[in-house]
């Protein structure tokens, strides 16, 4: 091969090497066996020039990834490294290098620790953040470059634990009340939360609370939440709700949760008791005292009176009092416009015959 030749090929594999194209292809149009083995030892020497420990990273929202890269420091040692955006390596727009002449706007940070190697560090990683990334060593000619593809996923979501807003130990479900139990998780980004009961894994509604009642608790009942997002879920602990007294206004019930203080309503059960009271008469005991001897006679008074007992009446006695005041006052009134009338009837009467007695009789 001539000198010339020899000097031209090269500038060809540096300019495939440059744009992106694979010697491959170069090497599929050419029959030349000294050619191929030319461009081997190109990409070879090209590959030990930068040399990244990874190709593709997966990393989670407000995460961060540490990248180390060898290079040739005999060669590079003083060169400009850099760190940039883009899918093509001729078109990336540079996020930091090491000369600190670029602006940290990007939470990236690259640092040049010879022969150690070149490190790249990106923290608090957002979805926008995914793409293909260059980590690039100035050169003349044409810059070395490596790409990497970065993949950002949500944050996995943790078991979810249940925590009631109020505390269970002061029995409030004893006395009817409402209470709300909370599904929460301790790790995980853009968490979904659900409410199933655990009968046939029915879905009640897509919350992170539970609000239970007298009008939802209408008998036994477990229920479970599932939290989740796009890339993981899990199920929580067992939620059992025992009815004691089904009710819509004041029922009796218990919540059980696992990791909760457990206690029951069996001195609500004992004084929730209905019972019908029995019908009882009053009794009075009367004392006579003599000077001869002193006995007690017991006289068994049945409920005969009608305007002290507020039971036998089933009206206040305010009422009882007011209704028959005013019917003896109407009485009182009628008695008195009766006489009245009576009285005035016979002096009419008696004015006729005084009358009639002082009138002369006249003669035919």
């Amino acid at each position: 091969m001539h000198l010339q030749e020899a000097t031209i090929t090269t500038v060809h594999l540096y300019s495939f090497l440059s744009v992106d194209y694979s010697c491959y292809h170069f090497m599929s149009t050419t029959s030349n066996i000294k050619m191929r083995t030319l461009c081997l030892i190109m990409l070879f020497h090209a590959s030990l020039q930068l040399e990244c420990d990874r190709r593709d990273i997966k990393a989670h929202i407000g995460g961060q990834f540490t990248l180390i890269c060898k290079y040739d420091t005999s060669r590079f040692r003083y060169s400009k490294k850099y760190w940039c955006r883009g899918d093509s390596r001729s078109t990336c727009e540079i996020l930091v290098d090491s000369e600190s002449k670029t602006k940290n706007t990007h939470r990236a940070y690259i640092v040049d620790a010879g022969r150690r190697g070149l490190i790249v560090k990106v923290t608090d990683l957002q979805l926008d953040n995914a793409g293909v990334y260059w980590v690039g060593i100035d050169k003349v000619h044409a810059d070395i470059m490596s790409s990497v593809n970065v993949v950002i996923t949500e944050v996995p979501v943790s078991e979810p634990s249940l925590q009631p807003l109020g505390s269970l130990v002061d029995r409030q479900t004893c006395w009817g009340q409402p209470v709300t139990v909370r599904c929460g998780c301790t790790k995980g980004t853009a968490v979904r939360y659900a409410w199933y009961t655990h009968h046939q894994d029915f879905l009640l509604h897509h919350s992170s609370d539970l609000y239970l009642h007298c009008g939802t608790v209408e008998t036994d009942s477990d229920y479970y939440c599932i939290a989740s997002n796009d890339i993981s879920s899990h199920r929580s602990v067992i939620l059992s709700v025992q009815v004691l007294l089904p009710a819509y206004n004041s029922c009796i019930y218990v919540v059980h949760i696992q990791g909760q203080p457990i206690y029951d309503c069996a001195d609500r059960m004992s004084t929730s008791t209905v019972k019908t009271p029995p019908v009882t008469t009053c009794q009075a005991t009367m004392k006579i005292q003599s000077d001869t001897r002193n006995s007690s006679l017991l006289i068994n008074q049945t409920d005969q009176d009608m305007f002290f007992n507020r039971e036998w009446t089933g009206v206040p006695l305010w009422y009882t009092l007011l209704r028959w005041g005013s019917f003896a006052s109407l009485l009182i009134f009628l008695c008195v416009v009766l006489k009245c009338t009576k009285a005035r009837h016979k002096r009419a009467k008696k004015k006729r015959r005084v009358h009639v007695r002082r009138t002369p009789r006249l003669v035919n």
